[in-house]
């Protein structure tokens, strides 16, 4: 596999994470124009099961925003509550951060 500039990457290690968890270096083709990095079947095999493993597989979710009064609220699948241990009726800090909404425990 290449990237889209056509240059021939080099064998090399990518560090890959999913949703803030280190699933483990792995061996990959970089390109060196780009960045850009690609694993072999096997490799991305690994790393879903490891992802799996590791309860992250599978925690991105779409929702719909809905109004409640003057306020825009999201729902919060419950594995995603279970997965950062939140509970009904805990506190926790909201922030934007550039196009993305952070909510974090306290």
């Amino acid at each position: 596999m290449s990237c889209l500039r056509r240059r021939k990457p080099k064998k090399g290690r990518v560090r890959e994470e999913m949703f803030g968890v280190y699933l483990g270096d792995f061996p990959a083709d970089i390109c060196d124009s780009c960045g850009e990095s690609f694993t072999d079947q096997e490799t991305t095999g690994k790393i879903e099961r490891i992802a799996k493993d590791r309860g992250v597989w599978g925690l991105g979710f779409k929702t719909r925003v809905t109004k409640t009064g003057n306020s825009l609220a999201v729902r919060i699948p419950k594995k995603i509550a279970d997965f950062i241990k939140l509970k009904e009726g805990e506190e926790a800090y909201i922030h934007p951060d550039r196009n993305k909404v952070v909510i974090e425990r306290i």
